[in-house]
């Protein structure tokens, strides 16, 4: 299978579109049904062997546990109980609409009842309409949405590489609904004192000092899938630091700067795999020198972390 198939934008905006949608009418209902994580960590998806998954999910309170489960294989979605009950709806020729009322239709009949704030999109345009109302996007090509799925486990795959060489505190590599985007975070230890007219989802998501890693697949204020990387909040001349491959720069956003890698870029390398992850420990490296991180103390190489296993393996014995 191909490493990184080519996924251009304007190719499958309109199912992304759908899709984003649907993700978000899932993602609302995770966010409502399970106990809160730091940093939102509660919130994401994460990739299975056929889709995205919301990992199972119930509030204790004695109403039935349960999973959804976005299936790119058979292209569709899977609302399934802990009893071993499954309710099973169909991703194509659906309207977010019709999506949106059978997925509530399935979760009553298993007896899930998940109170819902704000039940509409988050950060999109039509951000004012509730899914219920959104019959605008009905696009869904099952060869699109299941080249989404494969570039966002082969990211997966990326990333979960590169976590292995971090001892420090780490997120896990997981999928965001709101912003359609796969990362990973690393953690300084250090707290960030936000201002207080910082919205609550942002005083939550940076309230240490972080290094993020990620891949996103394009929007209006960036229409290419690209590789992505930021320091928060951004030292004083980390664009002077230099970026690993050549085609890696420095994109100012929103008053900050993102370290980027656009994902055709990458495609055309030798070793694809490699050139991206020396791109984010490029971008890494930038970030915590003009932090001032503790990159020695917190090296983890190969995913060790106890230095006789460190020792034997410099030396070329078994381990």
């Amino acid at each position: 299978m191909e490493l990184f198939p080519s996924i251009p934008l304007a190719e499958w905006r309109g199912t992304k579109e759908t899709l984003h949608r649907f993700a978000q009418t899932v993602g609302k209902i995770r966010l409502a049904a399970s106990p809160r994580r730091n940093h939102w960590w509660n919130v994401p998806f994460h990739l299975t062997g056929r889709g995205i998954t919301t990992r199972p999910m119930g509030q204790g309170d004695g109403r039935p546990v349960f999973t959804i489960d976005f299936d790119f294989v058979a292209h569709q979605l899977d609302v399934s109980a802990l009893d071993g009950r499954q309710m099973s709806i169909p991703l194509a020729d659906q309207s977010v609409a019709s999506f949106h009322d059978q997925v509530m239709r399935a979760l009553a009949a298993l007896g899930v009842q998940v109170d819902i704030d704000l039940d509409h999109p988050f950060d999109l345009p039509d951000a004012a309409r509730p899914f219920a109302e959104d019959t605008e996007h009905a696009a869904y090509d099952p060869a699109q949405a299941n080249r989404y799925w494969r570039v966002l486990s082969q990211v997966a795959s990326v990333l979960e590489e590169f976590a292995a060489g971090y001892a420090g505190k780490v997120s896990p590599v997981h999928h965001f609904w709101h912003t359609f985007d796969i990362a990973h975070t690393r953690f300084s230890g250090r707290r960030v004192e936000q201002p207080e007219q910082v919205d609550p989802v942002t005083r939550e998501a940076y309230s240490w000092e972080v290094i993020s890693f990620g891949f996103w697949f394009g929007d209006d204020t960036f229409p290419e899938p690209a590789f992505y990387s930021y320091t928060a909040p951004e030292p004083a001349g980390l664009t002077e630091e230099p970026l690993r491959p050549a085609a890696a720069h420095w994109l100012p956003l929103r008053g900050s700067h993102l370290a980027v890698l656009p994902y055709d870029a990458v495609r055309t390398e030798a070793d694809p795999r490699a050139a991206v992850l020396a791109f984010y420990d490029s971008a890494y490296r930038a970030g915590a020198r003009r932090a001032g991180w503790e990159t020695e103390a917190l090296e983890c190489p190969g995913g060790v972390t106890d230095p006789q296993l460190r020792v034997q393996r410099s030396d070329g014995a078994p381990g």
